[in-house]
């Protein structure tokens, strides 16, 4: 983890599989409750995910207690960038930057940087909200990696 400039947390993984590999992970929103900490399932996914404006409609936190919200693609730049707008009411709204570096033909690096940028939770002071988004968005990217890799591997066999 490092900060930005900006006091943003950026926590990177590599991940042993190519960029590509990465992508269609990211470019599946089937995927995304298996890889985002506190998404708990998926509702539905917009026809045009991740084009600019189409929506994951999730669910978040452990059931009972879910709260129904969305996921908005901000930004794509196909395939090194996802920039996005979760909703996680009532706690509020954060960015989310996700980036897809290509180390070599079967290797990348990902890294996200998060904040939040409404409702309640924007009025912690940042340098508290890093510390709490940091671990989480830790284990996202390892949750991330673990789901790339293994597809890449393609399907062991089982006695």
């Amino acid at each position: 983890m490092s900060a930005s400039d900006d006091g943003v947390v950026k926590v990177s993984r590599d991940v042993d599989a190519p960029a590509s590999a990465v992508w269609d992970v990211l470019a599946d929103g089937w995927f995304y409750p298996m890889w985002v900490v506190g998404a708990a399932r998926m509702r539905d996914v917009d026809p045009d995910w991740p084009a600019v404006g189409s929506r994951l409609h999730h669910s978040v936190g452990n059931w009972p207690l879910l709260l129904d919200d969305k996921t908005e693609v901000l930004e794509v730049e196909e395939p090194r960038l996802l920039r996005l707008k979760t909703h996680g009411w009532p706690a509020g709204a954060a960015e989310v930057i996700l980036e897809v570096e290509e180390v070599g033909a079967d290797h990348c690096r990902i890294h996200i940087r998060e904040d939040a940028v409404e409702g309640p939770g924007s009025l912690v002071p940042q340098p508290v909200r890093q510390l709490m988004i940091g671990p989480r968005n830790r284990e996202t990217m390892r949750r991330l990696a673990l789901l790339v890799e293994g597809r890449a591997r393609g399907r062991g066999t089982s006695d």
